[in-house]
């Protein structure tokens, strides 16, 4: 189980500036995490262990985000007022699954060097462990999510472009995030955590096949992709809300009704909006599909595992393998490099959301 380190604001604006001239700054470990093939990081401030998968049984243990615990396996237990009954049993005994983001702990082969892309040398490159401490390389921080955390961390399942490589003098081998459509900021984290996508992460399925429609049904919170009249593709969401976090109606956050083409995909994308109370800045969204033109996408989600319930501010939340999947699948196709493609009309594949 790891707790989150805290640090001042002050620290971690030293750490950063030391790191502009050199990573010898600080000896940075590698987060150690439970030894299970299935891990399951809480995704919110605080959460409870309970002695059985039901809200009224009794609290073993209480938790903090970013703990790390093993998933044994996925039970219904009882949560009442909510959609979801999913609970995730550990060896202590059982959270709500929606607390929780299912990772894994997978480390990989650093590289040396990067290849040569239209953008400069870089690649894009995921994250495969639960998560990694950032540091800073050109403060201030000018992202609101770094201004508004002691300890930034990048989580499971985002991706990122990497552009440099260094070593410091612990031998650390440390890969630097430089997001093309975010703040400016440029972050560095342990290599040992990202994973280089391949040609073969983004190469388009069934290309062949024109007649494809994905159809969002907000009343039922789920996702389908048809080729043809036949279903290809199903799997739960999280769409818009009806009412925002004081529990007043609202059609601000919903996912619009009607039908649309896609114009727009992204591997990745820092997404930023809202307004106070209610805004967000999210970086290294990935596997991003817009199809609205105020910005309202298909995209991965790593920050809740609620799907099934509506929990967005207007796009359509998918688990980061079904919007992989969905992005790969429709029109139009993007290259891996530069991972960013924008169409015209009639645009691309057609997504129709129904409620």
């Amino acid at each position: 189980m790891q707790t989150r380190a805290k640090y001042s604001r002050r620290e971690f604006l030293k750490v950063s500036l030391l790191g502009l001239t050199s990573l010898a700054f600080r000896s940075v470990t590698l987060p150690e995490f439970p030894q299970s093939e299935r891990l399951g990081r809480v995704n919110v401030g605080m959460t409870e262990i309970k002695a059985r998968p039901d809200t009224e049984s009794e609290t073993v243990e209480a938790i903090y985000g970013d703990s790390v615990v093993p998933w044994l396996r996925e039970v219904i237990g009882k949560r009442p007022w909510r959609i979801n009954q999913r609970w995730v049993e550990t060896p202590k005994g059982y959270i709500w699954a929606p607390y929780l983001q299912p990772v894994k702990n997978n480390l990989n082969v650093t590289l040396d060097s990067l290849p040569e892309s239209s953008l400069g040398p870089g690649l894009w490159a995921e994250v495969t462990v639960p998560y990694l401490d950032v540091v800073l390389g050109n403060p201030p921080a000018r992202s609101p999510w770094l201004q508004n955390t002691e300890n930034p961390r990048v989580y499971y399942s985002q991706v990122f472009w990497i552009d440099q490589i260094k070593t410091d003098d612990q031998g650390q081998i440390w890969y630097r995030i430089n997001e093309r459509y975010g703040f400016g900021d440029l972050l560095w984290a342990r290599a040992e955590g990202f994973r280089p996508l391949t040609e073969q992460d983004v190469a388009p399925i069934s290309p062949g096949v024109a007649d494809k429609r994905v159809v969002v049904d907000v009343s039922r919170q789920t996702l389908a992709c048809f080729e043809g009249k036949n279903e290809v593709y199903f799997t739960q969401v999280s769409t818009g809300m009806m009412n925002d976090f004081y529990g007043n109606p609202t059609d601000i956050w919903e996912t619009p009704v009607g039908i649309r083409p896609i114009w727009r995909k992204l591997v990745s994308v820092h997404m930023t909006g809202g307004s106070t109370g209610g805004g967000y800045d999210i970086a290294g969204v990935s596997w991003t599909t817009l199809f609205e033109g105020n910005g309202v996408a298909i995209h991965s989600t790593f920050w809740h595992n609620n799907f099934g319930e509506a929990m967005s501010q207007g796009c359509v939340n998918c688990r980061p393998e079904d919007a992989q999947w969905v992005f790969r699948w429709t029109l139009p196709v993007v290259a891996y490099d530069p991972g960013d493609v924008t169409v015209g009309m009639p645009g691309g594949t057609l997504v129709e959301v129904i409620r």
